[in-house]
């Protein structure tokens, strides 16, 4: 794992697309394709705003996956990550190959899954933008999370730090207006990325950026798994990194 601390959030969000874009760059190079997973969040606003700006990325040639998604949600709703999605990055660069999005409305969750399954394994990822959540949370999996499945996208329950979590930022009117369950990536098909931009920004991240570096590796902080990648890059603040030792 490579940890760079950058002096704010804008300057974190700036240097971890210009290592992604440049990720992004090398499978076009390469393959004449990219396939790229992009989270969603707070963490990731700065990310975006850069990635977009990105130069030299023919994005026709870039297939693009979410992480993750409410079940029960509908794609405008104000919180649907779709939505996140299609107004901060699908918006602000030309048409992509595909968007594969996560359907958390669907009325066959199964086929759904099963549908992610096969399109995630025809594009094996070269680059995935990801956070970390307040309680240690990669995508939607919660602690304890599951590192052994063999599925690409699960169904999964959120506790309630992370519900906590997505009404402190903003997204819900209320706390028990956040849905209790979604479909997420799982944690071993988000390792099987070539390349990991990990953005974590904010205080309130500190606690999890802690467990995730310096605790030891357990499925009660998901994000511990992150030290077992080859090829991730660890974006940190002052604040999100003030309790590594």
């Amino acid at each position: 794992m490579t940890t760079a601390i950058l002096g704010s959030a804008a300057e974190l969000g700036r240097e971890a697309a210009a290592a992604g874009a440049e990720m992004i760059r090398k499978a076009l190079k390469d393959r004449g394709e990219a396939n790229v997973i992009l989270a969603t969040g707070a963490s990731q606003f700065e990310v975006l705003k850069h990635l977009v700006k990105s130069e030299a990325i023919d994005w026709s040639c870039v297939t693009i996956f979410h992480l993750d998604e409410y079940i029960g949600l509908h794609a405008d709703h104000p919180a649907s990550f779709r939505k996140y999605l299609r107004e901060r990055f699908m918006n602000h660069v030309p048409r992509v190959a595909e968007f594969i999005e996560v359907d958390g409305n669907s009325s066959n969750l199964a086929q759904e899954l099963q549908r992610l399954q096969e399109r995630i394994d025809q594009h094996p990822i070269d680059v995935a933008f990801i956070g970390i959540g307040e309680n240690g949370h990669l995508a939607f999996n919660d602690p304890p999370a599951d590192f052994e499945t063999e599925d690409a996208f699960i169904e999964v329950q959120l506790d309630e730090a992370c519900r906590q979590q997505q009404y402190g930022e903003g997204w819900f009117p209320s706390l028990d207006a956040v849905p209790r369950n979604a479909i997420s990536m799982s944690i071993p098909q988000i390792m099987k990325s070539k390349t990991l931009v990990v953005s974590v920004p904010d205080e309130r991240k500190a606690s999890a950026v802690q467990g995730a570096l310096e605790g030891p590796l357990t499925n009660m902080c998901p994000a511990s798994m992150l030290r077992e990648h080859p090829n991730c890059l660890l974006f940190l603040d002052p604040e999100s990194s003030k309790l590594l030792t």
